[in-house]
């Protein structure tokens, strides 16, 4: 089912000088249910879209990534906003083009604040202690960036994947889970860990970031539409890119855009997931997100999730991104400036440095 919001009355006042309607280009997009994808919502709500001449319809939020690219490859929307499931979906021959960040961090290579482990009263987890995980049953939605990110939890405890039962299970089912005890803990994106501590009597976190990885999530499109709508690309980067301003600048009101594609999600839950979301909402792209995907890819393979690689290069094209950094600087003039050795231009190849 696709969406559109019927923006507020005068919205043409607001944005004098937004394309007419017959002028608009149409674009179908797909997200996640997380906080950390808001910036799409937030983007048709604020009118960002039209103002850059865009149409925008959103799908119902997806329960995960590899929900909305099953979407995207069944044409049912143009592109989406997808992390790790991306890497499964290369693997398997489908051709995706990263385009630019819906959450991430092109300053610093490491960033996962946006996820967190959380365990139910009477696991024998303790908090901090990352070693207590240890033959528990902890739940984790396979092939995505939560699922990265128990690996690397399990890692840095020097333990194997095998001394910990993982359990694949959607973010919306994981509180539920939790509140039976069918799990010790599980790992999840915002807003489920803050939901699971208010409804899950006793439940509490583990460890939340700590830059155990680094976080890995892109606007992708098929290749071949792609190459056809570059201009409509960057139209869209740039209506997102002012959104995540927006929304770095209004983090309340921005939690209240959760609120309403996001179902039954408490006001109180979407600001505290907020603040943790405008810490790595950062549309650009930099060799810092070329090297978090390789290192995804290089991990999930070398554990066995994926049983081959493939060339970062090959499905990243930040030459959208570079472009409306360069003609709208000010979309981004709030957010830490990238480093000289991780800057890119449009013509960048990354070298693995090993």
């Amino acid at each position: 089912m696709i969406r559109r919001l019927a923006l507020a009355v005068g919205l043409a006042l607001a944005i004098p000088f937004a394309a007419s309607a017959q002028e608009l280009v149409k674009l179908k997009a797909g997200m996640v249910s997380g906080i950390d994808q808001l910036g799409l919502a937030i983007a048709l709500e604020q009118g960002f879209f039209e103002k850059n001449g865009l149409d925008v319809t959103i799908a119902n939020p997806f329960a995960t990534g590899v929900d909305a690219l099953n979407a995207l490859q069944a044409g049912q929307v143009d592109t989406v906003q997808v992390g790790v499931p991306m890497i499964g979906a290369v693997v398997r021959g489908m051709d995706l083009v990263a385009l630019g960040n819906y959450s991430g961090n092109a300053a610093q290579l490491g960033s996962d604040t946006t996820v967190a482990l959380v365990a139910r009263d009477g696991s024998g987890i303790k908090a901090g202690d990352l070693s207590t995980i240890k033959g528990k049953k902890i739940a984790a939605s396979f092939g995505t960036i939560n699922h990265l990110y128990i690996l690397a939890l399990i890692e840095a405890a020097g333990l194997k994947v095998a001394d910990v039962q993982l359990v694949n299970t959607p973010p919306p089912d994981m509180t539920v889970a939790l509140l039976s005890k069918g799990i010790d803990a599980f790992v999840g994106w915002d807003p489920w860990p803050i939901v699971a501590q208010k409804d899950v009597p006793g439940a509490y976190q583990v460890i939340r970031g700590g830059n155990h990885i680094s976080y890995i999530g892109f606007n992708v499109g098929l290749r071949a539409w792609v190459a056809k709508n570059g201009e409509t690309i960057k139209k869209f980067l740039a209506g997102l890119s002012e959104a995540d301003k927006w929304m770095r600048a209004n983090p309340k009101d921005a939690a209240q855009t959760a609120t309403r594609w996001i179902p039954g999600l408490d006001p109180a839950v979407a600001e505290k997931a907020m603040a943790f979301n405008i810490q790595q909402a950062d549309r650009r792209l930099s060799a810092n997100n070329y090297a978090a995907l390789h290192s995804a890819v290089a991990t999930l393979n070398r554990l066995g999730f994926i049983d081959k690689t493939f060339d970062v290069n090959k499905h990243m094209n930040a030459s959208y991104i570079v472009d409306v950094m360069k003609t709208k600087p000010e979309l981004f003039s709030d957010l830490p400036k990238i480093p000289e050795a991780a800057m890119i231009g449009e013509g960048y190849v990354f070298t693995p440095k090993n």
